[in-house]
């Protein structure tokens, strides 16, 4: 896509000092613990792989993949499990590591079927809130960037499984 047909949201500066800050957050909530982060797969893996070498606490990862999208901009509403984790969350100390909030939809059904696994505590980072599209009440323990409701690609982000690699947010300016 050429770059007339798209403009950028947020900078890829931007983004990283937001990311520190994240981190200094998260490094002071769990100074002590093993954290367990939980990459929402696809589209977290760039914002996870820059939150964790901010953080200086013990830390696991593992992934799930979800999906309520499709090759559609909006959400179906319909959420499945993709990937599931390989291990237990039982007594652990876990935070969800997600791309976007958007309707809620998504993140309030995994919040709530790991919480039902047993772990010590769960909370949620996201890189983007997009409080205007909410369906269902959902607030993120940490949030990066609160958005207008426009769908954007980049930095993991994606539209039809293309823009994840671009290094900024860019809105796609038909949508």
């Amino acid at each position: 896509m050429s770059e007339e047909k798209m403009e950028v949201m947020l900078a890829s500066e931007d983004i990283q000092k937001r990311i520190i800050e994240l981190a200094n957050s998260i490094n002071d909530d769990y100074k002590g613990k093993k954290l367990l982060l939980i990459g929402v797969l696809k589209g977290a893996v760039v914002f996870l792989s820059d939150l964790i070498r901010q953080l200086n606490i013990p830390l696991e990862i593992d992934f799930m993949a979800v999906s309520s999208y499709g090759a559609d901009t909006t959400s179906s509403g319909v959420v499945r499990i993709q990937k599931d984790l390989e291990q237990s969350i039982k007594d652990k100390d876990v935070l969800i590591v997600e791309d976007i909030v958007d309707t809620g939809l998504t993140l309030s059904y995994l919040f709530d079927n790991l919480a039902s696994r047993g772990p010590s505590s769960i909370k949620v980072v996201t890189l983007l809130d997009k409080p205007d599209r909410r369906q269902v009440e959902f607030n993120p323990d940490y949030c990066g960037f609160v958005i207008p409701d426009r769908f954007v690609i980049g930095y993991g982000l994606d539209f039809d499984e293309n823009y994840r690699q671009l290094p900024d947010i860019c809105v796609l300016k038909q949508h």
